[in-house]
C-alpha cells in the first residue's frame, strides 16, 4: 500500500516534539546537563539568596536599575552578504515551520544553510499550528517579499513546488538543530544526489545557541542572514506589535519613562519541564510570586511599566499587580480590533510573535522561563544593541541589577556575537 510522504513527514514532526519533551523531562529541563537552556546570571553562582517579602524599596540599590536602562551598544554586522552562485539550482528542499515563531527562526536557518550548500532551490515552508489540521501560508504569517529579497544570490526561492516534482515522494531526513557542515556532507548530500526532493524534519534535541566551532564561512554568513535579516513578521501584523509597544511607551513616560518586558508563562508551571529537582543549581521557570521578589529585590520601582507575555490576566498575577500597578498583559494592551485575531487559541503562534516582537524592543528583557524564546529575544537584542537582560536567581544575595545579567550578554557566548561586533 502506498504512503502519502505527508503522513511520514507528519510522523516524525510528532516524534521530534516527543523526542524533545522527553530531552527536556529527563533532563530536568533546565538541568547542569543542559546547561545552555538554564537561566542563569553573570553573579548568581553559590550563595543562598532569602528575599524578604516586606523589604523596603527604598533599601535595595536604585542606581544598579538606572545604570541598567541606560547602556546602549554599538553594534555592526561581522559577516557580509554570500557571493552569488553562478550554477543552476539542481533540486528542491522543502520543509514546514512548527512549534511556534521562536522555532520558525531557527527552522528557516537550518533549512537556508542547507539549500545553500547543496545548491538546492528552497521552497517557502507552509506553518504548522499545534492543533490538528491548523495551516497556513509563509505568507499568511511573515513578510515574504522581505524574504525573498534577503535571501537573493544566496538561494533561489520559490512559493510551490513544480508539479511535476510534487508527484514524486521527497526523502525525509531528520536534521539536528544548527546542522553542521559534516552532517550535511555525511548524511544530506549523497541522499540528495540520488533524489533531487528532499523534505526536512528539524529535530530539537538541544536548544543551545552558543556558538560552535566552524570554518566554513560561506555558511556562516548564510546563517547570520537567514537568523538576523530574512524572517519578519507581514506588515499587518508587526503593525499590531508596533501599536501595542507605542501603547507600553505612552503608558510609561506617565512613571519613569522605561518599558520592562518579562516572559511569564504560568501555565508552564505544573509542567515537568519547570519542575526543580533538589539537584539543580538553577531554576528554568519563575513564579509571579518570585518575579515580584526578584523585581523587588533589585530595586526596580513601583511605576515602572511591565509587559508580561501572558495573554489574559488571572488571580495569580494579582500580587504582582498590587506592588507594579502599571502591569498588563497582550489583553490589556491590544487594539480591541485585533484580539479576535491574536488570542483565540487556534492561534498562539501569532501570539507569540507579538510577545517575540515586544520583548526583543522593550528598554529591558527578564526571561523567567528558559528555552529557545529567551535565546532568540536574546540574539535579537544583541543586533539592535539592546543588551539590557536581566535573569532571576535564588543563588546570590546581590541587590544590584547589573550582577543579573545574562551570561549570553556578560560572556557574550549568544552566537550572535558572531555575526555582530
Amino acid at each position: 500500500m502506498a504512503v502519502d510522504p505527508r503522513q511520514v513527514v507528519a510522523g516524525f514532526l510528532t516524534l521530534s516534539m516527543f523526542v524533545m519533551l522527553g530531552n527536556m523531562i529527563k533532563h530536568d529541563h533546565f538541568s547542569p546537563v543542559t546547561e545552555e537552556m538554564g537561566l542563569k546570571a553573570t553573579g548568581a553562582r553559590s550563595n543562598t539568596m532569602k528575599l524578604d517579602n516586606n523589604a523596603e524599596m527604598n533599601s535595595v540599590d536604585m542606581a544598579g536599575v538606572e545604570d541598567l536602562m541606560d547602556t546602549i551598544e554599538e553594534v555592526k554586522p561581522c559577516w557580509t552578504k554570500p557571493s552569488p552562485k553562478n550554477q543552476p539550482s539542481n533540486g528542491f528542499v522543502t520543509f514546514s515551520l512548527t512549534m511556534g515563531p521562536e522555532y520558525h527562526i531557527s527552522q528557516i536557518t537550518d533549512a537556508v544553510v542547507v539549500a545553500r550548500y547543496l545548491g538546492a532551490t528552497f521552497v517557502l515552508p507552509d506553518i504548522r499550528g499545534n492543533e490538528l489540521g491548523n495551516k497556513r501560508k509563509f505568507q499568511d504569517m511573515y513578510n515574504v517579499d522581505k524574504f525573498v529579497r534577503s535571501l537573493d544570490g544566496v538561494v533561489e526561492v520559490i512559493d510551490e513546488i513544480p508539479d511535476e516534482v510534487s508527484a514524486k515522494k521527497p526523502a525525509v531526513i531528520r536534521v539536528p538543530n544548527r546542522v553542521t557542515e559534516s552532517f550535511i556532507m555525511d548524511t544530506i548530500q549523497p541522499i540528495f544526489k540520488k533524489n533531487k526532493y528532499l523534505r526536512l524534519a528539524v529535530i530539537f534535541s538541544s536548544v543551545s545557541l552558543r556558538p560552535k566551532e566552524t570554518s566554513n564561512k560561506d555558511l556562516d554568513a548564510t546563517a547570520c542572514l537567514a537568523m538576523f535579516s530574512g524572517l519578519e513578521l507581514k506588515h499587518e501584523y508587526s503593525e499590531v506589535a508596533r501599536k501595542m509597544l507605542d501603547r507600553l511607551q505612552e503608558l510609561s513616560k506617565k512613571s519613569d519613562g522605561k518599558v520592562l518586558a518579562i516572559d511569564l508563562r504560568t501555565d508552564l508551571l505544573e509542567k515537568k519541564s519547570c519542575k526543580t529537582t533538589s539537584g539543580a543549581r538553577r531554576k528554568g521557570c519563575y513564579n509571579p510570586n518570585e518575579v515580584l521578589a526578584f523585581l523587588r529585590s533589585v530595586g526596580f520601582s513601583a511605576n515602572t511599566t511591565i509587559y508580561l507575555t501572558e495573554t489574559w490576566w488571572h488571580k495569580g498575577l494579582n500580587d504582582l499587580k498590587e506592588e507594579f500597578p502599571n502591569t498588563y498583559t497582550k489583553d490589556d494592551i491590544m487594539p480591541a480590533e485585533n484580539k479576535g485575531e491574536f488570542l483565540k487559541s487556534s492561534n498562539a503562534d501569532l501570539a507569540s510573535a507579538l510577545d517575540l516582537e515586544i520583548c526583543s524592543q522593550s528598554d529591558v528583557f527578564i526571561p523567567a522561563v528558559a528555552g529557545l524564546f529567551y535565546g532568540h529575544v536574546t540574539g535579537k537584542r544583541i543586533a539592535s544593541g539592546r543588551t539590557q537582560i536581566i535573569v532571576p536567581s535564588q543563588s546570590s544575595t546581590s541587590t544590584h541589577a547589573s550582577d543579573f545579567t545574562s551570561t549570553y550578554i556578560s560572556n557574550k557566548n549568544h552566537l550572535a556575537y558572531t555575526c555582530y561586533c
